[in-house]
């Protein structure tokens, strides 16, 4: 029935931008250019970006009974996500992020709520058999989830999914428990910085070559750099288009989305790779994660080559 299954954290952002953006405390008011209440967090744009790519996306997550909930269930479901198996709990509230942004810069104050309460005994087979893929993201955020992870990896394995896994950054910094989840992940997803933390490495190259013995694809996001993956013996590297930049907010998790298209057609690793960077660097053209992402067709008129 689906494409892929996500499963993961589920909250609006508040965006507050502006070009030479400083905050200060001592009751300093601080005004800003622009603001944008949008889809927040990393499972939730990613959903949206294979969404609009035209793959069968399904949603599983929790959010509380109160208005951020309703907004961004509205908002999947506005964006062809189905939401049907996301739980709404009304002891709990949803959790959101307020992004003070800055063009190619920003902070990010979050507050989890409902977005680390999902657990993986909530997710069962029946609906993991409904799709081909199941991708997770915000790992460090989700700390419920964390217990139950391998197993559920393992489960989806079993029912004939792929897997994929975006770590994004550990706030505590202490990067720890991860590398039991490796061998369970066909595609992992960690920026240049993530990387290099998870393994203990100097360079991203080193990182590629240590992350890749563990598991069986590693794309690590170079930001306006590009990319680069590897794939067993296999290592490649791609180019981001230039575009002009009006918020990096969501920009990996649709770099994550196109990937995932690519990998799920059977393209080889570079025709994914290319396809990821270009719905990266398209997807920061707008204010927030979803609103600039590609159509497959805006994708290829940018030079992504989907004949070859």
């Amino acid at each position: 029935m689906y494409d892929v299954l996500v499963a993961g954290e589920i909250n609006p952002d508040l965006i507050l931008s502006a070009p030479d953006l400083k905050v200060e405390f001592g009751q300093v008011e601080t005004l800003v250019e622009d603001s944008t209440l949008t889809i927040g967090s990393s499972s939730a744009i990613f959903a949206c970006g294979a969404a609009r790519l035209g793959l069968r996306v399904a949603f599983i997550g929790m959010v509380g009974d109160d208005l951020f909930g309703r907004f961004m269930l509205q908002a999947l479901h506005d964006r062809s996500v189905n939401t049907t198996n996301v739980c709404v709990n009304p002891s709990l509230k949803t959790g959101f992020s307020v992004i003070l942004n800055r063009g190619d810069d920003r902070a990010i104050l979050t507050y989890s709520g409902a977005m680390s309460e999902l657990q993986a005994e909530q997710i069962p087979n029946d609906l993991l058999l409904q799709a081909r893929h199941l991708h997770i993201a915000s790992y460090f955020l989700q700390t419920r989830l964390q217990p139950g992870l391998p197993d559920l990896l393992s489960r989806a394995r079993a029912c004939g999914l792929t897997t994929s896994l975006d770590p994004n950054w550990d706030p505590s910094e202490r990067w720890a428990g991860f590398e039991k989840l490796l061998p369970f992940i066909d595609v992992f997803f960690p920026n240049e910085a993530e990387a290099i933390s998870l393994a203990h490495a100097q360079t991203c190259e080193e990182a590629l070559d240590k992350l890749g013995k563990h598991c069986k694809l590693v794309a690590i996001k170079l930001g306006a750099r590009g990319a680069i993956a590897r794939g067993g013996d296999c290592m490649v590297k791609a180019s981001s288009p230039t575009v002009r930049v009006v918020d990096t907010v969501g920009a990996g998790d649709s770099f994550d989305a196109g990937f995932i298209y690519g990998y799920l057609q059977g393209w080889e690793i570079e025709r994914c790779l290319h396809l990821a960077t270009t719905c990266g660097a398209l997807s920061i053209r707008n204010h927030g994660g979803t609103v600039g992402q590609p159509t497959l067709a805006e994708a290829q008129a940018v030079g992504v080559d989907n004949g070859r």
